[in-house]
């Protein structure tokens, strides 16, 4: 072995050990986060129950321990998953509609619109991973309440600005939520991944269906 085989060894091992060493004093949050991406990318690539404990921390660069010291089971990662989507998902919209004027309304409707469809169009895969086993009689999540609740503020501000009229501003955020993701799902299906087109024809549905009555002259 020739000093450059020697010096070679030295440098590779140097590396290793700092990378060993930069893993072990990365901070919690950022493990958690590697945790979960590494889950998220083996769930959509082998599927939950062929993943695991050992496959997620390997990804990751960590040791099984390491995993236990953040989660119980792969069911925690999941709702880990879940809460991070969901948390994505408000952030996304919620710029999307600050861009646009405070007294812009359907603006601001089809801005929530635009980013919630692109957003689901665009994570599918993590969507379908992470909400896959969430049962049909948990009617009400955190979740789903908060994403409500971001429609309600926006269709409320055109109701008092008299753009739009309506009964019951929840019932009729959920009308919106709904009718969005059963047209994005119904988009996927068909193989398209543009979400320019159901953002108009949701548009055009919602802005008939809100519109305020016109006074009769």
């Amino acid at each position: 072995m020739d000093a450059h085989d020697v010096i070679g060894k030295r440098q590779a091992a140097a590396t290793r050990g700092a990378a060993q060493r930069w893993r072990r004093t990365r901070p919690a949050e950022v493990r958690v986060d590697d945790l979960m991406s590494a889950a998220a990318a083996l769930f959509i690539a082998k599927g939950i129950e062929a993943t695991t404990i050992d496959d997620i921390a390997a990804r990751a660069g960590v040791a099984k321990g390491t995993f236990y010291h953040y989660f119980s089971t792969k069911a925690d990662v999941i709702i880990a998953l879940r809460t991070r989507f969901a948390q994505d998902f408000l952030a996304r919209v919620a710029a999307a509609i600050a861009e646009r004027a405070a007294d812009d309304h359907p603006g601001r409707l089809s801005a929530w619109l635009r980013g919630a469809v692109g957003t689901c169009l665009a994570n599918v895969e993590l969507h379908d991973v992470v909400f896959h086993d969430f049962p049909h009689h948990q009617r009400q999540s955190q979740e789903k309440d908060d994403v409500i609740a971001q429609i309600v503020a926006v269709l409320e501000d055109g109701r008092k600005a008299g753009i739009w009229a309506f009964p019951d501003a929840r019932s009729a955020a959920l009308i919106v939520f709904d009718g969005m993701h059963a047209v994005a799902d119904d988009a996927i299906v068909a193989g398209t991944r543009d979400p320019e087109p159901p953002c108009r024809l949701l548009e055009e549905m919602f802005t008939r269906m809100l519109a305020a009555p016109r006074p009769r002259s």
